[in-house]
């Protein structure tokens, strides 16, 4: 396996890549014409998507549903699944509610998400802090970065010939981690010094933290997490709603293949292409949803509307477009209806075959069953 002299690559599966080539890639590893192309395409529809958002009087209309997505779709990646109704019936709970297990954990992604987002729209911007703060929400932890003589390795899964055998070995040792972060937080933050397109360092910086992995697990889920926080920080979305995740889980054995591909041959380019063609594909998704989500909602607003006893009838389809399971306790704790007004109203919604009435260990819950299917495509 011999080094480019563009970018030195790993020389050692199986040894601590402590010669991880720091931020920036050199120019000729990203302006080819195939990424530049690409780059234009994920451009335009990113920017269909945020026009698209923007027009939204309501965000959270978005901000539940597809964020909720995101986080179960990148949680799967991790071989941590749950169902659409064990997700959105405990998200529909308080913390107190919740029962341990794979949707507790997935919602622990989507908490993560929006922690993530308040404390860089606070001007934070990207620190070693982010980075940690991120990976304790996630993994309900105290602890940071992996301590120098933790022998990180990351090995190939399965039960098949290679089973075992070692991927890839990230950097280790005194200082090492702390300095390669730094580097990476200086690369993000620094637009002047570093004047690539904000799709670009957000794929590049990925990688490379991919490739630090700072921590003893987790480091997949906050690389993500990372991803929609970078283009809402750049200006490229107002809030975290790119369900790239699921791109991400849809070809996962590429996106592997392309990290491999980086550290061990230092195609950058196929790289980029990978994470360019994700941004395009899911912006074009989720650009279609958002549609599809507001069509449903007027629909469902003029069948409301009719119901002349139906008071404040905007409000409560609002209520009920805002996560897919609704109870009695959403309509009454910021008192837009009394608790008997609420479930009479609920429960007529249910007659009119706009929501579907659930009961589970004595708890009530409503499903949107047309918001429901939408999510679940």
């Amino acid at each position: 396996m011999s080094s480019s002299p563009l970018y030195p690559i790993n020389p050692s599966r199986d040894i601590p890549w402590n010669a991880l080539p720091d931020l920036p890639i050199a120019q000729s590893l990203w302006r080819t014409p195939d990424v530049l192309e690409q780059l234009g395409q994920a451009r335009e529809a990113l920017g269909r998507l945020h026009g698209r958002s923007v027009a939204i009087p309501n965000q959270g209309l978005l901000i539940n549903s597809i964020s909720l997505q995101e986080a179960k779709a990148s949680s799967a990646i991790e071989n941590i699944f749950t169902t659409d109704d064990e997700l959105y019936r405990a998200f529909s709970e308080t913390a107190a509610e919740r029962m341990e297990g794979p949707a507790k954990e997935v919602l622990r992604y989507r908490e993560a998400l929006w922690s993530g987002y308040e404390y860089l729209q606070a001007g934070s911007g990207f620190t070693r802090d982010y980075f940690i703060r991120m990976f304790r929400e996630i993994k309900q932890v105290e602890e940071g970065l992996r301590p120098p003589f933790s022998p990180t390795i990351i090995r190939q899964g399965g039960s098949g010939f290679n089973a075992g055998k070692a991927i890839y070995t990230p950097p280790r040792g005194a200082g090492i981690l702390e300095a390669k972060l730094d580097n990476l937080v200086t690369f993000l933050n620094d637009d002047e010094t570093y004047s690539l397109h904000p799709l670009l360092k957000m794929a590049i910086g990925h990688f490379q933290f991919e490739a630090i992995h700072p921590f003893r697990d987790g480091n997949g889920r906050t690389g993500r997490i990372f991803n929609i926080h970078y283009l809402v920080q750049k200006g490229l979305l107002d809030y975290p709603i790119l369900y790239l995740s699921r791109y991400i889980l849809e070809h996962k054995e590429a996106y592997y293949g392309a990290l491999a591909g980086v550290s061990q041959r230092g195609d950058w380019p196929a790289w980029l292409l990978y994470m360019l063609r994700a941004v395009e594909a899911t912006a074009n998704l989720t650009f279609e949803k958002i549609n599809r989500i507001l069509a449903a909602r007027e629909a469902i607003l003029e069948v409301v509307v009719a119901q002349k006893n139906l008071r404040r009838p905007d409000q409560l389809v609002q209520k009920i477009f805002t996560q897919p399971i609704t109870r009695v306790k959403h309509l009454t704790q910021d008192r837009t209806y009394a608790e008997n007004t609420a479930r009479e109203y609920l429960n007529q919604l249910v007659e009119l075959q706009v929501l579907e009435k659930q009961t589970l260990g004595g708890n009530h819950y409503y499903l949107n069953r047309e918001l429901y299917s939408i999510l679940e495509e």
